[in-house]
């Protein structure tokens, strides 16, 4: 069977001033609404969606418009939300003039993207394709077009006097040498591929049951060990050798937890695997058993009622500064962007910071402190099958489709109705 096609503009976006031209071909369905077209511009030309942006164009009907995102941005400053504005709104499919409307990102830099209308398209129901391209997108927070230009004539020529000044900025703000900066690189491919993740990130399709099961697999194993009669727990309140044996061997974590794994104290999956389930409210300790909880006995069957139950824990943690960890998590997860371990816990902290947080005697939240949080939430999250399986310790694997569903869902209970 054909795959549905759905009628698209086939659009060509250029940054202005840029030389030498970065521009990009890019097909959208018509009924992509600006906060959507927002994302696929920041995949297309590499931006991190740090800042705010908005279109300015004369619309279908002749009315001049100027959009604002996000919508909190747009109250402040009087113009209109993006929320809820469909592309079809904007633009005629049969509309080709050099510029049909400006799209501009980072209102300090001012980076403005200019389109220009190539003719009507059709697409594959809930893709996104570039066709064609040139040039890397600039470096985020480079100065606008002129700074950029002078960050790619200073990196070009390690003689200019601004090179070491230069070369150590790009490292700190992309964590990258200097020497691997190209500005004329630009790789289709790969960039369709990074569309392709966001076109299902954008419109997913239901779970799945096999995905279902896939994702919520470790909890609903430990629940079943559990069973009516419950699990006898050693004098010190930890899971039996066996069971901890046989979680590593069932569950296909031996590459995560190098040892001989017959101590739960000392197999922090299996440690973290049912501390998690107790503070998901599913199983309980009782008189030296571990047993099920009244939700984890309606839950046990697994299956939808599981994988909602679940969303809903990973969403609303116990306390706000988890939360707020949370959200980054599952955001970096999803745009696959997880900073390095030193920028990370910068980032962690001055987030936790700026939203009010403070440890004891009123002091900032230290970077030590920022890095275990981070690690609860992954320990936490690597608790659900939510990646592609590593074959060995360390590697970095991929969301499974099932994963970035369930990430999705708990990133909408996040943002709200």
């Amino acid at each position: 069977m054909q795959p549905t096609t759905v009628p698209a503009y086939d659009l060509r976006v250029s940054i202005q001033g840029s030389e030498p031209e970065i521009w990009r071909r890019l097909l959208v369905p018509e009924t992509i609404t600006v906060p959507e077209l927002h994302r696929v511009l920041q995949t297309a030309f590499g931006w991190e969606n740090r800042h705010l942006f908005g279109i300015r164009c004369v619309d279908r009907l002749g009315q001049p418009r100027v959009i604002i995102g996000p919508d909190d941005a747009a109250e402040e400053m009087g113009d209109e939300p993006a929320s809820g504005v469909v592309l079809f709104e904007l633009l005629d499919a049969q509309q080709t003039a050099p510029v049909i409307f400006e799209y501009e990102y980072d209102f300090g830099d001012a980076w403005t993207h200019l389109f220009e209308g190539m003719g009507p398209a059709e697409l594959p129901a809930g893709a996104l394709r570039c066709i064609d391209g040139a040039n890397r997108g600039p470096v985020e927070d480079s100065g606008g077009i002129y700074g950029y230009a002078r960050l790619i004539r200073a990196l070009a020529d390690p003689l200019d006097a601004e090179h070491p000044e230069l070369a150590d900025w790009y490292k700190f703000a992309t964590g990258e040498d200097a020497g691997t900066f190209e500005p004329d690189a630009f790789d289709a491919a790969a960039l369709n591929g990074r569309l392709d993740k966001l076109a299902k990130r954008l419109w997913p399709e239901p779970p799945t049951d096999e995905e279902i099961d896939a994702v919520v697999r470790p909890v609903q194993w430990l629940l079943n060990q559990a069973g009516t009669d419950g699990l006898q727990l050693t004098q010190d309140g930890y899971l039996k050798p066996a069971v901890v044996n046989l979680a590593v061997r069932e569950l296909g974590w031996a590459h995560r937890w190098p040892g001989a794994a017959n101590r739960e104290s000392q197999t922090l999956p299996v440690l973290m695997l049912r501390q998690q389930l107790q503070a998901w409210k599913l199983l309980r300790k009782s008189k030296g058993r571990l047993v099920l909880s009244p939700a984890g006995r309606k839950k046990r069957d697994g299956g939808r009622p599981l994988w909602d139950h679940l969303a809903e824990a990973v969403a609303f943690p116990a306390d706000q500064a988890t939360a707020v960890v949370t959200r980054m998590v599952i955001h970096w997860l999803l745009e696959g962007s997880t900073p390095d371990w030193e920028p990370r816990r910068r980032v962690v902290a001055d987030t936790l910071n700026a939203s009010g947080f403070r440890v004891e005697g009123g002091k900032p939240v230290p970077l030590d402190v920022a890095h275990d949080l981070y690690s609860d939430v992954r320990w936490m999250m690597d608790c659900l099958q939510l990646k592609v399986p590593e074959r060995t310790f360390g590697e970095t694997a991929n969301l499974t489709d099932g994963g970035r569903k369930f990430l999705l869902q708990v990133q909408g209970l996040l943002e709200g109705p």
